[in-house]
């Protein structure tokens, strides 16, 4: 009945645009880079445990007692401190009492190399004892390992398994993750319906990477229907939580009124933080903006800086180059003096 109820509402094969290319292109890069998220999330982990031993060490101190911590959670107090070794020495302890969070420290210790050697072998193994434990930051760490490769054999099918079963526990990452696995046919057959389904999941979640994919997949009707107001409504969470992609894709959507009340002036303002993140194609965007005077006052100086970063990162625009071509001296002078203060700064050099 689901089945009969998709192809009902939803093309059979539907249209894949470029946009939705770039991102199965961006598949692997992604994946590649999902180990340092699941680290990421680690680190959260340690975080949100010191927050919950600080809330028992505020009562204790109330009720003149002390607080009783496991040695998984003393291990993770010490990594909070930066005291790795000793984390490291508490954490193998509290593994041999099979506290399951203390496999997952064990692997980002070794993945990170935190006062030892780094070794990712050894983090695998920590977190395959944590997979088996269902620690849900163990299965997405050791995924992201089997689908690069790294410390274990490359294993797309065995990954897939391992975000499956982290995404089924609701953890967003490898929600994502399996959308993009989905969406590539990696490890999973291809199928643009089930990316969907996770990739709305994670969204939903507030990870705006996944939100930005889904406005992806509603704005090409990729296994959703197609839908211009939910494509701009996706992208502008994501734009608004700061994904530098989004913010160039929502901005464009808002010039043009696309899915959502035109507005030049907001345009702008998502157009230059994109910019300020390095994206050269909101550089060029930028640039015609400040040129011409709109959503904003006419600024032939930020106008010139921002084509030269843009240009230099790639991107042609003849007619730039003809405007700043008839600027006066001085104001090439204060371009170039503005593009040196950026020099280092926002991930622009």
């Amino acid at each position: 009945m689901k089945q009969t109820t998709r192809q009902k509402n939803v093309p059979q094969k539907p249209a894949i645009t470029s946009t939705l290319s770039k991102l199965c292109v961006l598949v692997s890069v992604v994946l590649s880079l999902t180990l340092t998220i699941a680290l990421s999330l680690n680190i959260n982990h340690a975080r949100s445990e010191t927050i919950t031993l600080a809330k028992k060490t505020d009562k204790a101190t109330t009720k003149n007692t002390t607080p009783e911590l496991t040695l998984g959670e003393q291990a993770y107090q010490a990594f909070e401190e930066g005291k790795y070794i000793t984390a490291q020495k508490l954490a193998k302890e509290a593994a041999k009492n099979e506290e399951a969070n203390a496999y997952t420290l064990l692997g980002r210790i070794y993945a990170a190399g935190l006062g030892i050697p780094k070794n990712m072998k050894t983090a695998a193994e920590w977190y395959q004892k944590g997979a088996e434990k269902d620690e849900v930051h163990s299965l997405v760490a050791l995924g992201a390992q089997y689908a690069t490769g790294n410390g274990v054999k490359k294993n797309s099918f065995t990954a897939a398994n391992l975000f499956e079963r982290a995404a089924k526990m609701g953890e967003i990452q490898a929600q994502y993750n399996l959308a993009l696995i989905y969406t590539k046919g990696d490890g999973r057959k291809r199928d643009l319906y089930a990316a969907a389904e996770w990739m709305k999941k994670a969204a939903e979640g507030d990870l705006n990477v996944a939100q930005y994919g889904l406005g992806t997949l509603y704005a090409t009707g990729s296994g959703v229907q197609k839908d211009m107001k939910q494509a701009a409504y996706w992208t502008g969470k994501a734009a608004k939580n700061g994904l530098n992609e989004a913010e160039l894709e929502y901005a464009i959507m808002l010039f043009k009124g696309r899915g959502v009340e035109k507005n030049q002036k907001q345009a702008f303002e998502y157009f230059k933080s994109s910019a300020l993140k390095g994206n050269p194609v909101a550089q060029n965007r930028l640039a015609r903006l400040y040129a011409y005077g709109i959503a904003t006052e006419p600024n032939p100086v930020e106008a010139a800086k921002w084509h030269i970063i843009a240009r230099n990162a790639g991107i042609a625009d003849m007619k730039m180059d003809l405007f700043i071509a008839k600027l006066p001296e001085d104001m090439k002078q204060k371009a170039q003096t503005k593009i040196d203060e950026l020099q280092g700064t926002n991930g622009l050099y």
